[in-house]
C-alpha cells in the first residue's frame, strides 16, 4: 500500500526502534501494564497517521466513558479503523476481529499488543467462546471495540446490516454500549491514493444497560445502526 510506504518514510530515523518495540511488546503482552502498551501505540499511530497524511477530527469525546468495562460498536469501513479510534481515544481497550485479519503485518503485532480476539464465524463453537470470553473480561472493567458489521462495508461511508449476535457480550455483561461513526477511513489503507485524507470520528451518547434492558438484540442492532447512519448522513450533508 502506497500510504503505508509514505508513512514509513516520512518516520524512517524511528522505524527500527519502533519496530523492535511493537514487536517486543506484541511477544511479552502479558507482562507490560496496559496503559503503557497503549501509550506505545498511540504514540506509533499519531507519528504514521501525520507521516501518511491522514488526519483525524474527534467528534464526542466527552461520550467515552469515564468508568471501565463498555464495548465500541462503530461501523466498519477499512483496515484503517482501529488505528483512528486508537488516535482519537486516550483509553486503552481491546478488539474483537475476524481471523482473517489475525497475520495481516503490523496489524498483527497491534492486535497482539491489544489482546485481540480473533472470531471464526464458520466456527459455531469457538465464537461463542468469543462472546463468553469478552463478556466476563468486560465485566471485570476491560473495555472492547466490535464491529457489528462483521467485515469492511467496501462502500465507503455507506453503513452495512449490523449482525445482531454482535451485541451478545454487551447484553450478557450488562455494559455500556457506545456507538462510533466512522466517516471516510476507508480512504487511508484501502485504496491505493496517497491524497490526504481527513477520517471523521464521532463518539456517540453511551447507551447505558438500562436503557436497552429487555431490547432484543435485533432491536438494539438497530437502535445503533440507525443512531451511526444519522450521525454519518448529518456530517456529509454539513460538508
Amino acid at each position: 500500500m502506497k500510504r503505508i510506504l509514505l508513512m514509513v518514510l516520512y518516520n524512517f530515523p524511528f522505524v527500527p526502534w519502533w519496530w523492535y518495540q511493537l514487536c517486543s511488546y506484541a511477544r511479552h503482552t502479558d507482562n507490560i501494564p496496559e496503559d503503557k502498551k497503549y501509550a506505545l501505540l498511540k504514540k506509533i499511530t499519531l507519528h504514521a497517521n501525520k507521516g501518511g497524511r491522514v488526519r483525524i477530527k474527534v467528534y464526542g469525546k466527552k461520550n467515552i466513558p469515564s468508568q471501565k468495562g463498555f464495548i465500541f460498536f462503530p461501523n466498519h469501513q477499512g483496515l484503517f479503523d482501529v488505528l483512528s479510534i486508537i488516535e482519537a481515544c486516550d483509553v486503552p481497550f481491546s478488539v474483537v476481529a475476524k481471523i482473517e485479519v489475525k497475520d495481516i503485518l503490523f496489524l498483527k503485532q497491534v492486535f497482539a499488543i491489544l489482546k485481540a480476539k480473533f472470531m471464526d464465524r464458520d466456527d459455531v463453537r469457538q465464537s461463542l467462546k468469543i462472546i463468553q470470553d469478552v463478556t466476563e473480561e468486560v465485566k471485570e472493567g476491560k473495555n472492547y471495540l466490535i464491529f457489528p458489521e462483521g467485515t469492511r462495508s467496501k462502500k465507503g461511508n455507506e453503513v452495512g446490516e449490523f449482525k445482531a449476535g454482535s451485541f451478545k457480550s454487551a447484553i450478557n455483561a450488562k455494559c455500556p454500549i457506545v456507538p462510533v461513526a466512522m466517516l471516510n477511513s476507508y480512504q487511508a489503507f484501502d485504496t491505493n491514493s496517497i491524497r490526504p485524507v481527513t477520517v471523521e470520528v464521532h463518539f456517540l451518547k453511551p447507551i447505558p444497560y438500562e436503557e436497552y434492558q429487555g431490547m432484543k438484540s435485533k432491536e438494539i442492532a438497530a437502535l445503533v445502526r440507525g443512531q451511526i447512519i444519522e450521525t454519518i448522513e448529518n456530517s456529509l450533508k454539513n460538508n
